[in-house]
């Protein structure tokens, strides 16, 4: 057992916590969460914002979403969805 009382020491599992770093690690943590939540709200107000002036906000996320995507993925995807509405008489 070590005299640092910051420090837990088991040795029958050959691994020490450091109770500084275990906090850093969780506040870090803690405080990529409250980042992630605050862009999260700004991309409600971004979104908030469109819809006010009249777009839709639905076809803009789905157009976010086809931004992300490689392109030849979006093509195959397309050529399927057009298969498919022609057998079913849709096109």
């Amino acid at each position: 057992m070590t005299d640092n009382p910051d420090v837990i020491d088991n040795s029958t599992e050959n691994y020490r916590v450091t109770a500084g770093e275990l906090r850093q690690f969780i506040e870090r943590y803690e405080r990529l969460e409250a980042e992630k939540k605050d862009i999260a709200d700004q991309q409600k107000e971004v979104m908030a914002e469109a819809k006010a002036r009249g777009y839709d906000t639905k076809v803009m996320r789905k157009v976010i979403a086809l931004r992300k995507r490689d392109k030849d993925d979006i093509a195959e995807e397309e050529a399927v969805l057009e298969m498919y509405k022609e057998a079913l008489g849709m096109s």
